[in-house]
């Protein structure tokens, strides 16, 4: 009788367990925190179909390029795959300079196609891809001949015919002004891949001496024709602006309450600025929101670049209002009238105990050979001649940096007697921007790189084969870097660094932070490899 007793309590403990743990997990918060995508996550676009959402950024030199997001309540954002994911595809080649590459796409949907459409500066132009859905696979790219400047987007209108918009810069010798560029638009037929009929120069941007228009985006709303572009270049003066039309063909008028969206008015001291490139979505319940990118400053730097930010917006008339009674991004705001919709997130730890890396690593530029492999719970990468420094496509796999508070850890086992050889973390915004902490022979070095050239700026002497470094940045711009010779106890490694080497404010770029694990044989041969347990990112 005890022990049916017994058992009969420890079952209604199990079911109070079982049905208290949703209950407990339905606690829906009642605002969001900005960004929504936080880190590297620059040009966002995005798209509905039915209930799912779709966003896209830039990647740059990164490979895969083009990031996928899916979100069902525009707060929660789940990364899918990517829309360049193959080197047959789209080859980022050693020769593209930093933060050029992979270019401001836009996602779009119609009658069952998702396209992404996108400029590759320096490696081919403008070109779109499809797929059938999201998460892939995508196609091979339709190249676009005679298809200038970068920024392209794609409108279908009522009769179904495709319309493609894009910028262009006017030559030295025809600028009235310091960064006049125009958005041109023209018909896109789907079934040749190619552009047709007349093509036409729809604005210069919103007032006389608008600089940079680019990033454009046509909608009809209410029957009528809204053209959003960005404009001020994409740094303290970037802006949004609206341009309205009754016909297709416009003419497009300014808005007269351009810019519509901006922080530039705040002056350059406000912790959140470069707020543009901006598109809208509209919800099934009739409400509007936008995604666009902002930079934000901690201690007067800016360190991740620019992230993914969400706002609602209202319609005054014609005129698109961002944020209501604000006007101004906020961190904390009232999330979309949308179901709570969260996932689970991937663990801080990657053990690489599956076939494949997981989808938030990447490569600097497309690897065109196999250099590294998972097995039995390990990462082996091969030392290679090319080195972060030059900007090649070296052994580096690395992931986005998230916080400006985070630590990233690691442990490695590898053997060298060679000083050319050297394996560890690495810490990347620029081939002129970032820290190596190495194992190399009889020894573990940190060196930073700046634009200024490169130097060891710390150097213990250490003969285990195994090591564990970690990066942890907890103060403002400011990082420790350390090592292990048990995975527990750990050792700093030269003074504290301050990290502002890697900001916009010192030397503007487009591209983000990462940190990641690199092998390298610094321009000689090797038949090394780096044995990697682990890693994690908190």
């Amino acid at each position: 009788m005890n022990i049916l007793i017994k058992g009969f309590r420890n079952l209604i403990s199990a079911l109070f367990l079982i049905f208290s743990i949703p209950m407990i997990a339905q606690v829906i918060p009642e605002t969001y925190t900005n960004p929504i995508l936080p880190g590297f996550h620059p040009d966002p676009s995005i798209c509905v179909v039915d209930d799912d959402f779709y966003l896209v950024n830039s990647s740059f030199e990164w490979y895969p390029g083009i990031p996928v997001y899916h979100s069902k309540d525009l707060v929660n954002w789940q990364l899918i795959g990517y829309g360049i994911n193959h080197p047959n595809q789209v080859n980022l080649p050693e020769k593209i300079n930093d933060s050029r590459g992979v270019y401001a796409p836009t996602i779009r949907y119609h009658k069952g196609t998702f396209y992404i459409i996108n400029t590759c500066v320096e490696c081919g132009g403008n070109f779109y891809i499809t797929a059938a859905h999201p998460s892939g696979p995508w196609s091979n790219p339709i190249w676009l001949d005679d298809a200038p400047g970068i920024d392209p987007s794609l409108f279908w209108d009522d009769d179904g015919r495709c319309y493609y918009t894009g910028n262009e810069n006017l030559s030295e010798d025809d600028r009235k002004w310091t960064g006049q560029s125009f958005i041109w638009m023209q018909e896109l037929d789907l079934k040749t891949g190619k552009l047709v009929g007349k093509r036409e120069k729809l604005t210069f941007g919103h007032a006389t001496n608008a600089r940079w228009t680019e990033g454009a985006h046509l909608y009809k709303i209410n029957g009528k024709y809204l053209l959003m572009v960005a404009e001020g270049g994409t740094s303290f003066y970037h802006a949004t602006t609206v341009f309205h039309s009754e016909k297709l063909w416009g003419p497009y008028v300014p808005d007269d309450a351009n810019p519509v969206f901006t922080h530039r008015h705040l002056g350059k001291e406000y912790p959140i600025w470069a707020v543009g490139h901006t598109d809208m979505v509209q919800t099934k319940k009739g409400d509007w929101w936008a995604v666009l990118h902002a930079k934000k400053k901690v201690d007067g730097y800016s360190i991740l670049a620019r992230e993914t930010y969400l706002v609602p917006v209202q319609f005054d008339g014609q005129t698109p209002v961002f944020n209501p009674g604000i006007g101004i991004l906020q961190k904390k705001q009232g999330r979309p009238d949308l179901p709570w919709a969260s996932y689970l997130k991937n663990p801080s730890r990657d053990d690489f105990n599956q076939r494949k890396l997981s989808l938030e690593w990447n490569f600097l530029k497309t690897p065109n050979e196999k250099w590294y492999n998972l097995d039995n719970n390990k990462l082996y990468i091969k030392l290679r001649p090319q080195t972060i420094e030059k900007g090649e496509q070296s052994s580096l796999i690395a992931r986005r940096v998230l916080n400006h508070n985070f630590m990233a850890t690691t442990s490695l086992k590898f053997k060298t007697k060679k000083i050319n050889e050297k394996a560890g973390i690495v810490l990347y915004r620029t081939r002129d921007s970032h820290y190596q902490l190495l194992k190399t022979a009889g020894e573990i070095q940190l060196l930073k790189t700046t634009i200024e050239g490169q130097k060891i700026i710390a150097r213990e002497s250490y003969a285990n084969d195994n090591v564990s470094f970690r990066i942890q940045a907890k103060h403002g711009n400011n990082a420790v870097f350390s090592y292990s010779r048990n995975d527990i106890d750990f050792i700093q490694i030269g003074a504290l660094q301050n990290l502002s080497n890697l900001a916009d404010e010192v030397s503007l770029r487009f591209n983000g932070l990462y940190v990641g694990m690199y092998a390298t044989s610094t321009e000689k041969s090797s038949k090394e490899k780096a044995l990697f347990n682990y890693f994690e990112y908190k």
